[in-house]
């Protein structure tokens, strides 16, 4: 049998409720998920996923549309596509 050790960690209330009710839905338990994650770590040698930090464009695009900046509307999907067109 091979030996198990224990990973505790804190999350806020609300991650851990919609994790969990989508790992309910792929039938796997958080304990599954987090050894598929560290294992998926040792295999990648890093975090299986990007990790960036936006550019200066990016990010100011990003606070625009946070701020509700630069934000256009459409009374229609024709509307929308006009403009894309145009």
């Amino acid at each position: 049998m091979s030996q198990t050790a224990t990973i505790n960690t804190r999350i806020d209330r609300q991650t851990k409720q919609q994790a969990s009710r989508v790992l309910n839905k792929l039938h796997l338990s958080m304990s599954d998920a987090i050894a598929i994650y560290l294992r998926q770590i040792v295999f990648h040698q890093g975090i299986p996923f990007d990790l960036k930090v936006p550019n200066q464009t990016t990010a100011a695009a990003i606070a625009d549309a946070r701020e509700g900046k630069s934000m256009v509307s459409f009374s229609s999907v024709d509307d929308l596509f006009e403009d894309l067109e145009s």
